[in-house]
């Protein structure tokens, strides 16, 4: 049978049900067989209208592969650590009987365009380089070759047998093919890449920031006071502030989850930090120490350092108010907060305290007074849609709005639902 239109190949994780079928055909048409997949992994069939025409099997990455790592550029240490974000294609398997030209480097496109999310999905984390090992005396990785795939060169010809390496005589390509353009750079930086973070997590990539140097996060961070008594202290105050910052900005929202990203960093990382030992504070360290700090010097100076970091111009303004977790005591109220923020980065460019006896209303203009906006879109929720606030951030600030419009606003709300798209004139599409 002979299918020319792959209008409708679909490219596909297995269901439970059809597990064992996966398994059988495997195991009865692949020159290697099936025993099992290593570690955790992912089966994908591809469906040619309708039918199943070839399977695929991914899995965690050898552990030992020269050629790769030199090419990665990342020692051991980091290896271990992140060799989670990279996956192998352990099986490949067009069903027999099937002759179709280019048929197996359109399922591997296919495939290689879902694998990271996939691998999100059902293991929490996103994967950025793919790798295969290809037998030569059987396949040139032809396949391979025709997406785009990186031949790296050949193994040493070493294989694992129970809890130690054989040498078996068998070298075999290696291929790699980066799901991510940057996957070198990635796997091989300092401090974890947002792009190994889930996708939902709102971080900032710290090996972009400027640490060390004039004006950077080091120096900024020297000057927060230390609420400790020198005798004693373990870990510099800088050290701990940057490594709490880097995992805050990383996407981190526990001590927790400090404790871990402190783990997840290589000796090297914790170095530039500030630890001179390169080995990091427990989490019971770090929360004793940040429960100790001024967090409004804390909160103004580097909420002013990451404002230098970036522009305003042209950017996204998000105005929010927020009740402080765990202010209210059952005597006093609870601190409510306006601030604002910048879409993209999530960095908080400006916060202020609303006053006991106001509301939020009258605090845009205090917030945003020391604010460069030109340029910039503001966008507020429906308790903002008053004509002073747009008048003032047009006018004083010259930057543009998007309000919403509820029912505390009902007779705009029922202008807006009446007005025609014929009302907007051309240029406003």
């Amino acid at each position: 049978m002979i299918f020319e239109d792959f209008s409708d190949l679909v490219v596909r994780p297995i269901t439970s049900e059809e597990k064992s079928r996966w398994i059988d055909l495997m195991d009865t048409h692949h020159y290697l067989g099936f025993r099992q997949l290593v570690g955790t992994y992912i089966c994908y069939v591809a469906e040619l209208h309708g039918k199943w025409v070839a399977l695929l099997g991914w899995s965690w990455a050898a552990m030992k592969c020269g050629v790769r790592d030199r090419w990665i550029g990342w020692d051991e240490t980091l290896k271990w650590k992140r060799l989670k974000h990279v996956l192998n294609n352990t099986r490949f398997l067009i069903l027999p009987d099937l002759r179709i030209k280019n048929l197996a480097s359109k399922i591997l496109s296919l495939n290689l365009k879902r694998l990271s999310s996939d691998w999100e999905k059902a293991f929490g984390h996103p994967v950025v380089l793919a790798e295969t090992f290809v037998d030569p005396s059987r396949f040139q990785g032809t396949c391979y070759k025709a997406q785009g795939w990186m031949d790296l060169g050949m193994t040493r010809g070493f294989g694992k047998k129970g809890g130690s390496y054989i040498q078996h005589d068998c070298p075999k390509k290696i291929f790699v093919f980066p799901l991510h353009r940057k996957a070198r750079e990635i796997l091989s930086a300092p401090f974890p890449s947002f792009h190994l973070m889930r996708k939902e997590a709102f971080v900032i990539d710290v090996n972009q920031l400027p640490l060390k140097g004039q004006g950077g996060l080091i120096d900024l961070l020297a000057t927060i006071v230390d609420p400790r008594q020198k005798r004693g202290v373990r870990y510099p105050s800088v050290a701990m502030l940057a490594l709490a910052l880097c995992a805050c900005i990383s996407g981190v929202k526990s001590y927790d989850g400090m404790g871990d990203y402190a783990k997840s960093l290589p000796p090297d990382a914790l170095r530039l930090l500030g630890f001179k030992r390169g080995k990091p504070p427990s989490e019971s360290a770090l929360r004793k120490f940040l429960q100790r700090l001024n967090p409004e010097e804390m909160d103004r100076k580097t909420g002013d350092w990451f404002l230098k970091q970036t522009t305003l111009k042209n950017a996204a303004i998000a105005i929010d108010g927020k009740t402080l977790c765990g202010s209210h005591n059952g005597v006093k109220k609870a601190i409510q907060l306006l601030g604002a923020i910048l879409h993209k980065e999530g960095i908080v460019v400006a916060q202020k305290k609303v006053r006991d006896k106001t509301n939020e209303i009258p605090m845009v203009k205090e917030l945003l007074k020391p604010l460069a906006l030109e340029g910039a879109i503001v966008t507020l929720d429906a308790l903002h849609t008053q004509k002073k606030t747009a008048t003032y951030l047009v006018e004083k600030k010259k930057a543009d709005y998007v309000l919403v419009a509820k029912d505390n606003q009902k007779s705009l709300k029922d202008d807006i639902a009446a007005v025609a798209e014929d009302d907007f004139s051309p240029s406003a599409y």
